[in-house]
């Protein structure tokens, strides 16, 4: 194995197997630390989805380094801690606190920062990170309801959340070339500057970090910062030809959509979704909070309806979750939705559903923990970062779209089904 990647949730994990899979490196998805005796054989990249974005940093950074023991062992040469493009984390952590536990494990006194995808409008500029148009702070992200992120200066949300000397590496650098990066590294650390963010506003300028990073132990970012990696052990001669691609083949069986990110992308998609006729059942977390709405009667709605794919949602605009949170507390609001949420998904395998649409990272966790498959297979890219998967080590395998709440087109949750046989 030539990379080993940790993710801190689970649908950023999918978007990073994807990448490294389409530049082409043969990629398996686990969840969470792999079990004892997976067969890594012909495999150059692992990529592990942790669930450790809004843990306790204590808790986040054990997870982070029992995986890193794990890639370590099974013969890793490279790490990357992936983590969100608009860098999801709370004033003390997570990102900061696992990637100085990283650093130190390693034995390493530099990495990037570099969390952007130039593909879905996250870009880098001046150390700066913008959605879009938008500076972070003033993209819907300030509104998020576990990560709220108010400050878009990457230098100063990485200071704050380590005792990490934090520099930059401006576009005008990058512009210069993969050996000016490298040549910036280096000054970096002759000023005793330990974490370095990245400028990025193209696809190319990912690679040309990428190139100079060959020589990092560990890399931090977003999925994006993994284009450049690849080629990287292509030069080196470490990385063989992957071949013709595997077919993928999802499972017959019915369909359905489960929707628990409030992000403004997906309450797009559900709107374009119910505007084209799809049916839909808006969660209450209050009513199910207090019993009156159980996952029997979700599953009741579900597997009564005859369309292609309902859909059952929580997502709600920013006035009505502050009031759920205000009434049930922030953390019990989320979980109960991801518990729910988790539960209606074994009921609608047992019912007999073999493809499912889930929206929301703590959301995809919640429903792929419960279902428990060893790993996922990469499938067909539905939208930027966003694949269809199939369910390994599973005796009734099914195929999952585990999409970021921030992903996507407005009319995903239409088209995905047609690439689906």
């Amino acid at each position: 194995m030539l990379l080993g990647a940790i993710a801190d949730d689970l649908t950023g994990a999918t978007d990073l197997a994807l990448m490294l899979s389409r530049e082409g490196m043969r990629t398996i998805q686990t969840i969470g630390v792999p079990k004892a005796g997976l067969d890594l054989s012909g495999v150059d990249a692992v990529v592990v989805a942790l669930k450790s974005r809004t843990n306790p940093a204590a808790e986040a950074v054990a997870m982070s380094l029992e995986t890193l023991s794990f890639l370590q062992a099974a013969g890793a040469k490279q790490f990357l801690f992936k983590y969100c493009s608009t860098f999801d984390s709370s004033p003390v952590g997570n990102i900061g606190p696992v990637t100085e536990a990283l650093m130190q494990a390693l034995g390493t006194d530099l990495t990037i920062v570099c969390p952007a995808f130039p593909a879905n409008g996250r870009t880098i500029y001046k150390g700066h990170l913008f959605v879009g148009d938008q500076l972070l702070s003033d993209s819907p992200m300030r509104n998020h309801p576990l990560t709220p992120m108010t400050d878009g200066s990457l230098v100063r949300l990485m200071a704050g959340q380590s005792q990490l000397k934090v520099g930059l590496v401006t576009r005008e650098t990058v512009g210069q070339g993969a050996s000016a990066v490298a040549q910036a590294f280096e000054a970096a650390r002759d000023k005793g500057e330990q974490a370095l963010v990245v400028d990025a506003l193209t696809d190319a300028d990912l690679r040309v970090i990428g190139e100079a990073a060959a020589g990092l132990t560990l890399i931090t970012g977003g999925s994006g910062i993994a284009l450049g990696l690849p080629e990287n052990f292509r030069r080196a001669g470490r990385l063989r030809s992957s071949g013709e691609a595997l077919a993928f083949s999802a499972p017959a069986g019915r369909s359905m959509i489960l929707a628990g990110s409030c992000s403004e992308a997906t309450r797009s998609q559900i709107r374009t979704a119910i505007e084209a006729g799809v049916p839909a059942l808006k969660l209450d977390p209050i009513e199910i909070a207090e019993g009156r709405f159980r996952v029997e009667q979700a599953l009741f709605w579900a597997l009564g309806q005859s369309a292609r794919a309902p859909l059952i949602y929580s997502s709600a605009e920013p006035d009505e979750v502050k009031a759920a949170q205000a009434a049930l507390g922030r953390e019990r609001a989320g979980s109960l939705i991801e518990h729910f949420l988790a539960e209606t998904a074994l009921g609608l395998k047992a019912a007999g559903v073999r493809r499912l649409i889930v929206a929301g990272g703590e959301t995809s966790g919640a429903v792929v923990g419960a279902l428990a498959p060893d790993a996922l297979f990469i499938g067909p890219e539905i939208d930027p970062g966003v694949p269809w998967t199939l369910t390994l080590g599973q005796t009734e395998p099914m195929a999952l779209a585990l999409k970021s709440g921030n992903f996507g087109a407005p009319d995903f949750f239409l088209k995905a089904w047609d690439l689906l046989p």
